[in-house]
């Protein structure tokens, strides 16, 4: 997928990157996720949550150092968050890092982290307390830190339902020390860099729904025209022939919003409302799309030998992952004025 330039589609040029804009990186995803949900969350995380941070907050040396190899393939890169009693209250997490000579000593365990523990994962961005500011809320940074550093384990998770070929990784650092200058951005801007990253790997997240979502439908296209019942086609059938209607509909109206996102992101403008609208919109279209495929497909849909039991498993991640399809709700109902920002 590197080779095609599928890592690093909206970095510079000068990194290695292809400089293409969101939408044209979207609809790269789009298409991964038609086919195969686990290849398009391999290439999501790598440029949204892997290449991301690193491109938007790092510094000259860091981006010169990461970047190349990250958008060749050579390597990839993971966004330490999600800890065992921190999923969706972000600003609960325990893992703690705190200068000492000119290191970061880092303490504290994560969960579901993907492309974290595969053979060439070498470097995941930290979400960790650094201190406690003025207001007596916890000041929250990130740190680059290398996969194979002393007292950092990455652990690959298995027995999963959904995106098998997927890495996923569960990370422990204990003592684990990185030099001072692996701050990513300045000390205490984690949490307002969390929030950019999730903004931003919603619309990847979307775009995995709205390709997943067009795959079903067309394997149940297919398969409800090639399928006879009572001496003609299922597809036929006014039952199916309206399921289809109403996929093929739903479709469409997730494509323009998430498309409506992107183009606002890649115009410099604001899009965390569209971006959240997308990704809860996108991820439950799908859902409703594969069940309704299943059904087409009947007894079929439940044997693995059909791809469609594949989909059917993998659209649930989409809402739950980079933010509950509850979150999101959240998140709209404080951008249309439900309460206070």
């Amino acid at each position: 997928m590197a080779e095609i330039g599928l890592f690093g589609i909206t970095v510079d040029e000068k990194y290695g990157g292809s400089d293409m804009g969101y939408l044209s990186y979207i609809i790269a995803v789009e298409e991964l996720a038609r086919v195969d949900g686990s290849h398009a969350a391999t290439v999501a995380a790598g440029n949204s949550l892997g290449i991301g941070p690193i491109f938007y907050y790092g510094n000259e040396d860091q981006k010169s150092e990461w970047l190349p190899r990250l958008c060749k393939g050579e390597i990839l890169a993971s966004f330490g968050l999600t800890e065992p009693d921190a999923g969706s209250d972000a600003g609960a997490s325990k893992t703690s890092a705190r200068l000492e000579k000119g290191q970061w000593v880092i303490d504290g365990s994560k969960i579901f982290i993907t492309n974290s523990s595969s053979p060439i994962s070498a470097i995941c961005t930290v979400q960790a307390k650094t201190g406690e500011r003025t207001d007596g809320r916890n000041e929250v940074s990130c740190i680059l830190v290398p996969n194979g550093t002393p007292g950092f384990e990455a652990r690959k998770m298995t027995g999963k339902m959904m995106w098998r070929a997927s890495d996923t990784g569960e990370l422990f650092f204990d003592g684990c020390r990185v030099p001072e200058e692996n701050l990513l951005g300045k000390r205490g801007e984690g949490f307002h860099q969390m929030l950019e990253t999730l903004d931003n790997g919603r619309l990847a997240i979307a775009a995995m729904g709205l390709g997943g979502a067009q795959g079903a439908f067309e394997l149940a296209l297919r398969y409800s025209r090639e399928r006879e019942q009572f001496g003609k086609a299922i597809s036929t059938f006014q039952v199916n022939s309206f399921k289809l209607s109403d996929m093929a509909t739903s479709i469409e109206a997730a494509r323009a919003l998430l498309y409506k996102a992107c183009a606002l992101k890649d115009a410099g403008l604001p899009f965390s409302k569209q971006a959240a609208m997308s990704k809860l919109y996108c991820s439950e279209v799908m859902g409703k799309v594969v069940d309704e495929a299943v059904q087409i497909f009947g007894g079929y849909g439940l044997m693995k030998e059909y791809d469609i039991e594949r989909f059917y498993r993998d659209y649930k991640l989409l809402t739950i992952g980079e933010g509950t399809s509850e979150i999101q709700r959240l998140v709209i109902s404080r951008h249309i004025g439900c309460f206070d920002l």
